[in-house]
């Protein structure tokens, strides 16, 4: 004997449970209207069991077992990222390190220790072995710096954007700039179009070395591009750069004035304005000698944990002072 479920309209949603083989003490089973009401009576009851499970299926459609819904407290957890040092004794114990893996935005003003930083992590990642790229926006790299803080260079990718510098520093381009007074508006203009060629380049330059992978840290430098420049960069690129680095050993390293890569980083880290350490020296005695800098970071916002923001201060040397 099977049953049926059939749904009065008197009562929408409460099955009622019918044989749908008609006994021969009942003669034909009663006819149903146009609505689908049945005009007949329930004849014989199917177990509790059955009845149970027709009415659970009935509830949930019959589109999804119950043994395909997963407990809360069976869901994945994904695994925390591997973190590597940031050659900065005082940022590891303030983050933890760098994660790999992840987007991790470092921003500040200018003489907020942002190069130092990344210098150093160029450092302790050539010291590890791996192979490291700094991405110049501006073409401001000094080698010299970088050697001095302790980076292996041959294990140093150096990519300089230099913007449409063959149409902008032409001989014939500077004879007739120097002949004619160009007005303001066109030289900002100007410097906005090549603000742009070089965060092109940047792009183009980030998504070549993402997809062909092979490196420990990327280094984004737009330290020095326009504020309204970097900002023009859509949160869709930086979604792309950190699902470009998911599930890879590689850290992404963006050096900016402002934030500006929104909840796609998974650590961000704010630089503030040092205070400056001078050695006054006896003679002459106008003459002050720059010997470091005492560098504020705070932690603003970090994914892999949920810990409040807290700063720390950090002291760096110059090379003439030791």
């Amino acid at each position: 004997m099977s049953s049926a479920v059939v749904s009065t309209s008197a009562a929408q949603g409460r099955p009622f449970l019918f044989d749908a083989e008609p006994n021969s003490h009942m003669g034909t089973a009663a006819p149903s209207t146009s609505s689908g009401q049945a005009l007949g009576c329930p004849v014989e009851r199917s177990s509790t069991a059955r009845r149970d499970h027709i009415l659970q299926s009935t509830i949930i459609g019959g589109k999804i077992p119950p043994a395909s819904i997963t407990p809360a407290s069976q869901l994945h957890h994904c695994p925390a990222p591997e973190m590597a040092p940031s050659g900065i004794p005082a940022i590891d114990a303030l983050t933890g390190g760098l994660p790999r893996g992840c987007l991790t935005e470092i921003y500040g003003p200018s003489s907020s220790g942002r190069t130092t930083l990344f210098l150093a992590a160029l450092a302790a990642a050539t010291r590890r072995g791996e192979f490291c790229v700094v991405v110049d926006a501006s073409d401001a790299l000094d080698p010299h710096s970088v050697a001095a803080a302790g980076v292996e260079l041959d294990r140093l990718l150096w990519i300089r954007c230099d913007g449409d510098s063959q149409k902008e520093n032409s001989p014939r381009r500077r004879r007739d700039t120097e002949k004619t007074s160009v007005p303001q508006d066109r030289i900002e203009s100007r410097n906005m179009n090549q603000s742009e060629h070089r965060l092109e380049q940047v792009l183009r330059a980030t998504d070549l070395l993402l997809e062909s992978g092979g490196f420990g840290l990327i280094v984004l430098d737009l330290g020095d591009l326009p504020s309204q420049a970097a900002r023009r960069i859509p949160l869709t690129t930086w979604f792309r750069f950190r699902r470009a680095i998911e599930n890879k050993p590689t850290i992404l390293l963006a050096i900016e004035q402002f934030p500006i890569a929104g909840s796609c980083s998974s650590l961000l880290l704010q630089l503030g304005l040092p205070s400056v350490e001078k050695n006054n020296l006896s003679r002459p005695t106008h003459a002050q000698l720059l010997t470091g800098l005492n560098i504020s970071a705070e932690l603003v916002r970090s994914r892999l944990d949920r810990k409040p923001a807290r700063s720390i201060t950090f002291a760096t040397k110059t090379a003439w002072a030791g």
